[in-house]
C-alpha cells in the first residue's frame, strides 16, 4: 500500500468463504473486496468496475457531517459500520480511510428526525446549550477531506446543506437516490432491524423499480429479484398465509 500497490480481494466458491477476512485484507491494502458467485457478478467486478481498482483518483477520503440541533433532533448513519472514524481522526492525515477509483460514486445515507416532529426516540439533553438559531436555514454542514494520488497531505472541501436542497418526496430526488434508499431499506429489513419493520417488501420493490433507470448490465433488476426472493422466504406479517 505504501508503495502505491493496492490489494483487491476476490472470493470464489462456496462453504469456505470468509467475508470478514476478505474485507479486512482489502481495507488494509487500500483495495476492495468482492464475492463472485455468478457470471453476471464476474462481468460486473472484472469488467465494468475493474478500472476503478486500477486508477484511484482520491485516497483516504473522509466525510464529516455536523447536523444543526435547531433543525435536526436525531440522526442515524445507515451502513459504513466498518468505516467509522473517531471525530478527531478527520483532521489527522496519518489515519487511513477509503479510496475512490475512476468512474465510481460514494453514497452515504442518514435517517434524520426533524425537531418538533414527534418522532424523537431519545430525550433531549439537559445541558445542551448549542445556539444555532442564527443558522436556521442550514440543516447540516458537510466537510470532506481527500488526498490526491501520490500526496500525503489532504485537501478540504466544506459545504452547508441548506433547506433549498431538500426534496419533498424521494421520487423527486432521482433514480439513483430511490434505488440507494431501496437497497438500504432491504438491508435493514433483511437483518431484522427495528428500523426496517415499517417498510414492506412491496414498498421496497416499488422503490427499487422506480429507481431502476437504464440499468446497464441488469444489476438493479437482479436486486429486484433478490427482494422478491426475500418476500417468499420471510413474508410480511400481513401477507403471511
Amino acid at each position: 500500500r505504501k508503495s502505491g500497490i493496492y490489494l483487491t480481494v476476490l472470493g470464489f466458491g462456496e462453504g469456505n468463504y470468509n467475508d470478514v477476512i476478505a474485507q479486512n485484507l482489502a481495507q488494509a491494502g487500500n483495495g476492495v473486496a468482492a464475492y463472485i458467485d455468478t457470471l453476471n457478478e464476474a462481468r460486473k467486478v472484472l469488467g465494468r468496475e475493474f478500472r476503478s481498482t486500477l486508477f484511484p483518483i482520491a485516497k483516504d477520503l473522509k466525510f464529516q457531517v455536523e447536523f444543526n440541533p435547531a433543525v435536526v433532533a436525531e440522526y442515524r448513519l445507515i451502513g459504513y459500520e466498518t468505516r467509522l472514524l473517531n471525530r478527531e481522526d478527520f483532521n489527522n492525515d496519518a489515519v487511513d480511510a477509503g479510496d475512490v477509483g475512476a468512474g465510481t460514486t460514494v453514497t452515504a445515507l442518514y435517517e434524520i428526525t426533524p425537531v418538533g416532529s414527534g418522532g424523537e426516540l431519545v430525550d433531549p439533553l439537559r445541558y445542551d446549550d448549542a445556539d444555532a438559531t442564527g443558522l436556521s436555514d442550514e440543516i447540516a454542514f458537510l466537510k470532506m477531506r481527500y488526498k490526491l494520488p501520490g500526496s500525503d497531505v489532504s485537501q478540504l472541501i466544506e459545504r452547508p446543506v441548506t433547506a433549498e436542497l431538500v426534496y419533498g418526496d424521494v421520487a423527486d430526488a432521482g433514480a439513483d437516490a430511490q434505488f440507494a434508499t431501496a437497497v438500504a431499506a432491504f438491508g435493514q429489513k433483511l437483518k431484522g432491524s427495528a428500523y426496517g419493520a415499517g417498510m414492506s417488501w412491496d414498498a421496497i420493490e416499488d422503490l427499487a423499480r422506480a429507481g431502476r433507470g437504464s440499468d446497464e448490465g441488469g444489476y438493479r433488476t437482479e436486486f429486484i429479484g433478490l427482494v422478491e426472493t426475500a418476500r417468499l422466504l420471510k413474508p410480511d406479517a400481513a401477507t403471511e398465509r
